[in-house]
């Protein structure tokens, strides 16, 4: 289905006015048909059986705390207990390569929990929330307050696709090479953390206007660096400030460990490497996630928001390996982003299966993450070749 076309990446200037003024009428159409998209609108979204969807869902919203604390817990120890072995196996061996591999995906997994927390209500899973800091969200240095208001603001129907969200960039209508460098970021990343942690932290402490700039500008996980975060509510500042200060202080330990010969050096070899692949593996899985078409950067509806974000059911057991905690079905979260993550692929399959007209909710769908990245990649080609 075509989606809507509104303009061009870009105007067009004197010389390609008088060039198209000399098209024939076939090739005035030709040339329409090749320009990318760049709204995240789609025509039928009205159309879209949204109050049927949630009729049909209403019984998948209540979380399970069983499931919460036992599969962040197993994913936590297996993750710290592979870092453990990597970090103690001869360098480069087969032993160690295998160990770096399981700690990959089993705190990628761990960390990933940090989507649910910004999901939960006010005042609920509070106990679950410290247990994610100590076990794994402070040691990866990505405390949950880094992410929590942040994530909240992309699914708001008012932010969502425009300037404002941090979590949204126009890849499919932008340069291609823009794809890759998100990727390859990736490299600097733990370094960037490292220094956020020990260096500018305990200046934060000291300097009321530096920590409101680096809360404003490096305190948030999203894909746009341009984005800066609002200034915390009231009851927010405390616990900003106690998140950071003890995420610094297990930086602190562990290079203290470390020069006193008590933490092998080679862990931190271990650590920056396995935090490389994890964003490397959540950069892929954030290019899958949606269309990133809304180059005009306009509100949409939350139909049009499902319809602008990517389902890829895939395989149950691979696919969740390199998207966990059910974000291999993205579309159907931003559709229903209150409902716990152990809930979604049966809602996916019982929408699928049971919706009168699935049309418009499987357009959301894609075979697989290779699929859904070279679509993005080839819509951003075209937009080049466009411009």
């Amino acid at each position: 289905m075509a989606l809507k076309r509104t303009e061009y990446i870009a105007p067009m200037g004197h010389e390609e006015n008088e060039m198209q003024d000399g098209m024939t009428v076939e090739e005035k159409v030709a040339r329409e048909a090749e320009a990318p998209v760049r709204s995240g609108k789609h025509p039928e979204a009205a159309d879209f059986p949204l109050k049927e969807a949630r009729r049909l869902v209403k019984d998948l919203w209540k979380p399970d705390a069983r499931i919460y604390w036992t599969d962040f817990t197993l994913s936590a120890m297996i993750g710290w207990g592979a870092v453990a072995v990597a970090t103690l196996a001869p360098l480069y061996s087969g032993l160690q390569i295998l160990a770096l591999v399981i700690a990959t995906l089993g705190l990628y997994r761990a960390v990933i929990f940090i989507h649910e927390i910004a999901h939960f209500r006010k005042g609920t899973f509070t106990a679950f929330r410290r247990f994610f800091n100590a076990a794994c969200g402070m040691p990866m240095m990505v405390p949950a307050y880094t992410y929590a208001d942040v994530h909240i603001d992309h699914h708001k129907p008012q932010v969502y696709g425009t300037a404002e969200d941090g979590e949204y960039l126009p890849f499919a209508v932008d340069e291609p090479w823009k794809i890759v460098a998100f990727i390859v970021q990736a490299i600097i990343v733990p370094a960037l953390l490292i220094a956020r942690f020990t260096i500018l932290m305990p200046l934060t402490l000291i300097i009321p206007p530096l920590r409101r700039n680096v809360w404003q500008r490096a305190s948030s996980l999203v894909i746009d660096f341009t984005y800066l975060r609002p200034e915390p509510k009231k009851d927010q500042v405390s616990g900003w400030m106690l998140e950071d200060i003890f995420t610094g202080i297990y930086a602190y330990a562990a290079f203290a460990l470390m020069y006193a010969g008590i933490l092998p050096w080679e862990f931190l070899g271990v650590w920056y490497v396995v935090t490389i692949l994890i964003f490397v593996l959540n950069g892929f899985r954030t290019l899958a996630a949606h269309a990133y078409r809304n180059g005009g950067r306009e509100r949409m509806t939350q139909q049009e928001e499902f319809l602008d974000s990517v389902d890829i059911p895939g395989n149950r057991y691979i696919s969740a390996l390199w998207a966990p905690v059910g974000l291999r079905f993205h579309a159907t979260h931003h559709l229903f982003p209150g409902m716990p993550y152990h809930s979604l692929e049966k809602a996916y399959f019982r929408l699928k299966a049971d919706l009168p007209d699935n049309r418009l909710y499987l357009e959301a769908t894609r075979k697989n993450l290779w699929s859904a990245v070279a679509q993005l990649w080839r819509e951003a080609k075209a937009a080049k070749k466009a411009a």
